[in-house]
C-alpha cells in the first residue's frame, strides 16, 4: 500500500509542485521544505532557535483549511532550529508562529507568520506545461536561495567503492563454460565494458565502435567484425541477451530555432541510447532498433528477459522564460517511430517524495526477447538519483539532502552543513515493463555504493556512514537499518565504529559484513536474523583496510584492498597512517563471534592499484577452479620518500581456497620494455575473462590469451584501429 505524501503548495497550484521558499521575519530566515512523506512530516528550518515552550504556549499551532485547531506531532531537534510537524491525514494545513515563538528579546519585535502546506495521499503526476513550469520556478528559486543565503562548507567527502549483496552474490550467471560479468544479485545482470558467449568477446575500447573478437581458436584469434557508429554516438556499456548484443551509449541532438539562442551556451540535449543488434552470425552484426531517453546515464540492469536504464535529466531551467513550451519535459527516443524523439506524456511524470531538484529520474523499460517490437515504456520522476540497487521485483534509487541547521550571526545568513546528511531512498515496483512508485524512506548518513544496500526475504537492508571522520564537532560513526516492504523501520544497530568510515560491506543471507577504517580496519559480523533486532556478533581489527568484499562460501570472504602503517606523528597528535601495498585478505567468519584474517597476500608497495578498488566488474573469477584475478600494475617503494619505482603491469590470478589460503597461479604482469618509465594506458587489461580451458586479458589495443594450466601466453591480437 502507497504511503502518504506531504505536498506543500500555495493557492491554485497545491498538490503539484515540490517547493522550498525563504523569507526573512525581521533578522530570523526561515526555511520551509514543501514535500515529504507523512512518516518523515513536514520540516521548518530557522536561523535562530525557537522558543523552547513555544508549542505548549501555544506560539506556534497548526489549523485546518476551516480554521480548526489542530493536534499535530511536533518535535524541536537541531538545538530547537528545527520543527518538526507530523501525524496530519491528507489535506490543507497552515502553521501558524508569533512574535514569541523565536527566543531572544530582540526577536520579541517578530511580526506573526503563516505558512500554508497540503497533505497528499500518494505521489501525483504532473498534469500539464504549467505544472512543470510552477516547478521550475520554484527550483530555480532554491537554488538562487541556496548561493545567495547560504555558506556552503566543503568537506572531506571521499569517493569510494565497495561491496554490496545478499545470498543473491556474485554467483556465475549461466552454466556456460565461459565468463559472465562479476554482479551483486543472482540473476540481476549489469553491463559492462566487455562481454562475451565463450566464442566471441564484444568490448566498447573501439573509437565510436564495438569490436566483436573471435576466440574460438586461442591460438589464431581473429577481428570478426567492428560495428561502426556514426561520429556523434559513443558506446559506453554492453549486454549479451541470447543472439542480440545491446550496446548503451550517448549522443547529442543539436538544438536549432528560437530554442538555439535560449541555450546558446549549449545548444544540444543528451540522450542515453540502448541499440539492438542481431549476432547470430557474428561477422555480419544486423542493427534492429534504436531506443532511449534523454539524459546522462546512472546504471542499467537485465532480468531475464527485461532490460531497465536509469538516467538523470538536468534541463535548461535557468532560461526557461526564452524555451519553447514543452522544453522541461525529457525526450523519449525510438527509431522505429516516423519522428524519432517525442517529448515524454505527461501521465508519465511524477514527482518523488521531497524533490526539490531542478532535475529528472528517468527509468526506460523494454523487453529485449523482441527488441524489434517491443513497447518501449519510460516514466521520468522529478528529483535526483545517484545509486542504484535491483532485485527481480523492485529497484531501488537513492538521493543525497543536506540539512540546514547552522546560523552565522555575523552575516545574518544561513550556513548549509554538508555533516548533516540524509539519504532518501525510493523503492519502485517491476512487473515487466511497468515500474511503479512503491515507496520511499528517509535515513540519517549516506551510503557508500550498490554494495550499501540489499533486500532479503521482504526486508530492506542498508548501512551508511554519519558526519565525517575529521570534524570533532561531528565525528562519523556508522549504522545499519533494516526496512520492512513498506520501507518502514523495523531494527537498526547504530553507533558504530565512532571516527571511521564504511569503506565495504556484504550482505551474505543472515548475516552482514561491514569494513570501517580510519587507523586499523574493523570487520564487524552482524546478525541481520531478526529484522527487529539485529545484533554484532563479533569484530576483528587488523592493519589496512577492504575496499571489497567478496563471498567465497558462506563462512569464508575474500577483501580486496591496502596495507596501512602507523607513523608517529611529527606534529604530535594521531599518527599518521600510510597506505601500502594492494592487499588481498582471506577471512574465515565460521565463528561469528570471533572472525579471522586466516591468510593474506601483499602486492607491491605504495602506488600499487588496480581497478578491482573501485569497480567490482574487474574481478576475474572461475568458481570451479577457485580461480580469482585482477588487472595491477606494481609500484615499489624506493630509499627516497615520496618516490615509487614503476615496475610493470598485467594481472594476477590467485587460487582462493578455505584450505590452502591465497596462493598465486598466474603472474601475467609484464615487466617494462626497453626505455619504458611509465604505463601505457593502451595495454592496461581492463578485463579478464575465460572460455573452457583458456583465459584471455582484455586490453585497449590488444588481447592475450592463456592456458589456463600453466598460464603460458598462447597468441596475442592487436585490435587498436590504424
Amino acid at each position: 500500500m502507497r504511503k502518504p505524501v506531504i505536498w506543500l503548495g500555495v493557492s491554485a497550484v497545491i498538490g503539484v509542485m515540490a517547493l522550498t521558499f525563504a523569507f526573512f521575519i525581521e533578522k530570523v530566515t526561515v526555511l520551509a521544505t514543501e514535500t515529504a512523506l507523512t512518516e518523515s512530516g513536514w520540516q521548518v528550518y530557522f536561523s535562530e532557535p525557537l522558543a523552547s515552550d513555544s508549542v505548549e504556549a501555544g506560539h506556534l499551532y497548526v489549523t485546518d483549511q476551516h480554521g480548526k485547531k489542530m493536534q499535530p506531532e511536533f518535535e524541536l531537534l537541531a538545538g530547537n532550529k528545527k520543527l518538526q510537524v507530523g501525524g496530519l491525514k491528507p489535506g490543507t494545513y497552515t502553521l501558524h508562529m508569533n512574535k514569541k515563538a523565536v527566543s531572544g528579546n530582540f526577536y520579541k519585535v517578530m511580526k506573526t507568520e503563516n505558512l500554508e502546506f497540503t497533505v497528499y495521499d500518494e505521489i501525483e503526476s504532473i498534469r500539464s506545461n504549467e505544472d512543470l513550469l510552477t516547478y521550475f520556478k520554484r527550483a530555480k528559486d532554491h537554488m538562487t536561495l541556496i548561493r545567495a543565503d547560504m555558506e556552503f562548507e566543503e568537506s572531506a567527502m571521499e569517493s569510494d567503492t565497495s561491496a554490496e549483496s545478499s545470498k543473491e552474490s556474485s554467483k556465475v550467471a549461466s552454466d556456460g563454460d565461459y565468463s559472465t560479468t562479476n554482479v551483486q544479485v543472482e540473476g540481476i545482470d549489469e553491463s559492462d565494458i566487455v562481454k562475451t558467449d565463450g566464442r566471441f568477446v564484444y568490448s566498447v575500447f573501439g573509437e565510436n565502435a564495438v569490436e566483436v573478437l573471435d576466440i574460438q581458436d586461442p591460438q589464431s584469434m581473429k577481428i570478426a567484425s567492428r560495428i561502426k557508429m556514426d561520429t556523434n554516438y559513443y558506446p559506453s556499456q554492453l549486454f549479451l541477451h541470447d543472439d542480440v548484443l545491446i550496446v548503451i551509449g550517448s549522443k547529442s541532438e543539436v538544438i536549432t530555432g528560437d530554442a538555439a539562442q535560449a541555450k546558446h551556451f549549449a545548444p544540444s540535449t543528451s540522450f542515453t541510447t540502448v541499440r539492438f543488434y542481431n549476432v547470430s552470425n557474428p561477422q555480419q552484426p544486423e542493427f534492429i532498433r534504436e531506443v532511449g531517453a534523454e539524459g546522462y546515464l546512472n546504471s542499467a540492469r537485465k532480468t531475464e528477459n527485461m532490460l531497465y536504464v536509469v538516467t538523470n535529466v538536468h534541463p535548461h531551467f535557468w532560461a526557461m522564460d526564452e524555451l519553447e513550451e514543452d522544453a522541461l519535459r525529457p525526450k523519449v527516443f525510438d527509431s522505429s517511430n516516423e519522428e524519432d524523439t517525442s517529448y515524454m506524456n505527461f501521465d508519465d511524470i511524477s514527482i518523488l517524495p521531497g524533490a526539490t531538484e531542478p532535475s529528472y529520474s528517468v527509468i526506460t523499460a523494454i523487453d529485449v526477447s523482441s527488441p524489434e517490437s517491443s513497447q518501449l515504456e519510460t516514466k521520468g520522476f522529478l528529483g535526483s538519483s545517484e545509486q542504484l540497487y535491483m532485485t527481480k521485483n523492485h529497484l531501488y534509487l537513492t538521493a543525497t539532502t543536506y540539512d540546514v541547521e547552522q546560523s552565522n550571526k555575523a552575516s545574518r545568513t544561513t550556513i548549509w552543513n554538508p555533516a548533516n546528511v540524509q539519504t532518501e531512498f525510493f523503492k519502485f515496483k517491476l512487473n515487466g515493463t511497468k515500474v511503479d512508485y512503491f515507496s520511499h524512506a528517509a535515513l540519517k548518513g549516506r551510503i557508500l555504493n550498490q554494495f550499501s544496500m540489499d533486500e532479503h526475504e521482504g526486508h530492506f537492508r542498508v548501512v551508511m556512514t554519519e558526519g565525517n571522520m575529521w570534524d570533532d564537532s561531528n565525528p562519523s560513526k556508522n549504522h545499519l537499518y533494516i526496512l520492512d516492504e513498506s520501507m518502514e523501520l523495523t531494527g537498526s544497530v547504530e553507533g558504530l565504529a565512532k571516527g571511521e568510515r564504511i569503506y565495504s560491506a556484504r550482505f551474505m543471507g543472515d548475516k552482514a559484513y561491514m569494513v570501517t577504517f580510519r587507523e586499523t580496519d574493523p570487520l564487524f559480523v552482524i546478525d541481520v536474523a531478526n529484522p527487529s533486532k539485529p545484533e554484532v556478533l563479533g569484530e576483528l581489527k587488523i592493519p589496512g583496510f577492504s575496499n571489497y568484499l567478496h563471498p567465497l562460501d558462506e563462512n569464508h570472504l575474500i577483501g580486496f584492498g591496502y596495507d596501512t602503517v602507523a607513523k608517529k606523528n611529527p606534529s604530535g597528535g594521531e599518527p599518521l597512517i600510510i597506505t601500502k601495498g594492494m592487499k588481498i585478505s582471506l577471512f574465515d567468519v565460521s565463528d561469528f563471534h570471533n572472525p579471522k584474517e586466516k591468510f593474506t597476500e601483499i602486492i607491491g608497495g605504495q602506488g600499487t592499484y588496480s581497478p578491482i578498488q573501485y569497480d567490482h566488474k574487474a574481478l576475474f573469477q572461475h568458481k570451479n577452479r577457485n580461480l580469482y584475478g585482477f588487472p595491477v600494475s606494481v609500484y615499489e617503494e624506493t630509499s627516497k620518500e615520496f618516490e615509487l619505482d614503476y615496475k610493470g603491469s598485467g594481472a594476477l590470478i590467485y587460487e582462493i581456497t578455505p584450505e590452502k589460503g591465497i596462493v598465486l597461479k598466474g603472474d601475467l604482469v609484464k615487466g617494462l620494455a626497453k626505455g619504458q618509465q611509465y604505463e601505457e594506458w593502451e595495454k592496461q587489461i581492463e578485463r579478464i575473462i575465460y572460455s573452457g580451458d583458456n583465459l584471455f586479458t582484455v586490453a585497449r589495443e590488444e588481447i592475450i590469451s592463456y592456458d589456463l594450466k600453466d598460464f603460458e601466453e598462447i597468441s596475442k591480437l592487436q585490435t587498436k584501429q590504424r
